[in-house]
């Protein structure tokens, strides 16, 4: 009876110590779990503050973006409000030459009238002297001196007017040759855009230069700056005719309705509108012509130089147009005002 009581009580003691072995167990194995959980939660962590390193550069870059095109529209601004004060200067410049030429013209008969009379009392003055020497001997050799300075005189004024006016007959010329280049370069024009005049496109002269102004609905999409298959096609057969015509500078103006512009992007406003429709233009004309872009200037106009009322809907159509205004180099014609 004792040796099976000492088994039962061995085998009790076994059972008691095995109990403890297994919550060890468990406990390593929930403490292993507990470590490959933080171990990911630091993971997922790190990820994390890389993904938000990530998108912090990214927001700063956007920021260098924004200031970058801010700086780009300011600087747009003084371009095109330096590029309006030139095109002013030369139209004053027009407008002064075309002056000075009427007073030439309308003096130069009453000048050469003047010198003729005064040649006619010189003459006169100088019969009158050679009676006065046949009656005085003694003062031939003083009449012969006055008789020779009247000559030298005359002989200058003669030359002067001559002088003024060959200079006001080269002046002629210049102003002739520089209308007859206008009037072909309008022709040739026309010729070229022969399909799309009166359907959206219109050519015209005026102050020495040819406008060829194009409807929106030629061009663009509402409120948009890409241009369309078929104002394309009028810009490139327009290219066509400047690249032959390399004497010829070319001003591109947007203009725009008085309606706020709405839309969103890059474009803020109707001036931002009408740039970028003027440099599209520019664009397209320069893509498939052999032509020097120093000739080309872009500038927007926005709704602040209207041809009709913006109080109508036909109005405001005619006020958003692209003008291209074709302008002769005047280099003759300066150097010869610069010479006179």
């Amino acid at each position: 009876m004792k040796l099976p009581l000492a088994i039962a009580i061995l085998f009790i003691s076994m059972f008691a110590a095995c109990v403890p072995a297994k919550k060890v167990e468990d406990i390593k194995r929930k403490k292993e779990i507990c470590e490959e959980q933080r171990a990911a939660l630091e993971e997922a962590n790190r990820k994390l503050d890389e993904d938000f390193t990530e998108v912090n550069e990214k927001y700063q870059d956007l920021l260098k973006t924004q200031k970058v095109l801010t700086r780009d529209s300011i600087v747009n601004g003084r371009s095109m409000r330096l590029i309006s004060k030139n095109y002013d200067q030369l139209n004053e410049t027009y407008e002064l030459l075309l002056s000075k030429n009427k007073e030439l013209l309308e003096g130069r008969e009453a000048e050469s009238a003047s010198m003729f009379r005064n040649l006619t009392q010189s003459q006169q003055n100088l019969r009158d002297q050679t009676m006065a020497l046949q009656e005085s001997k003694g003062n031939l050799e003083e009449a012969k001196r006055n008789l020779e300075a009247k000559e030298r005189n005359l002989a200058i004024l003669k030359t002067e007017l001559e002088k003024r006016e060959e200079r006001v007959n080269e002046l002629e010329a210049v102003l002739a040759r520089k209308d007859s280049a206008v009037l072909a370069l309008k022709a040739k024009v026309q010729d070229a855009l022969l399909g799309f005049e009166n359907n959206g496109l219109t050519i015209e002269q005026k102050n020495g230069k040819v406008y060829v102004s194009l409807d929106e609905s030629l061009l663009f999409a509402s409120g948009k700056y890409d241009i369309e298959k078929k104002g394309k096609e009028a810009l490139n057969s327009l290219g066509a005719v400047l690249e032959k015509n390399s004497d010829v500078n070319v001003l591109v103006e947007g203009h725009t309705d008085n309606v706020p512009y709405n839309g969103s992007g890059i474009l803020k406003d109707n001036w931002d509108l009408s740039v970028k429709r003027a440099t599209s233009v520019v664009k397209i004309i320069l893509e498939k012509n052999d032509i020097n872009a120093q000739r080309l200037t872009a500038a927007g106009r926005a709704d602040y130089i209207p041809i009709a009322s913006n109080d109508t809907k036909e109005g405001r159509a005619a006020n958003r147009r692209t003008e291209i205004i074709l302008t002769p180099k005047l280099d003759e014609l300066m150097k010869l005002l610069e010479s006179n």
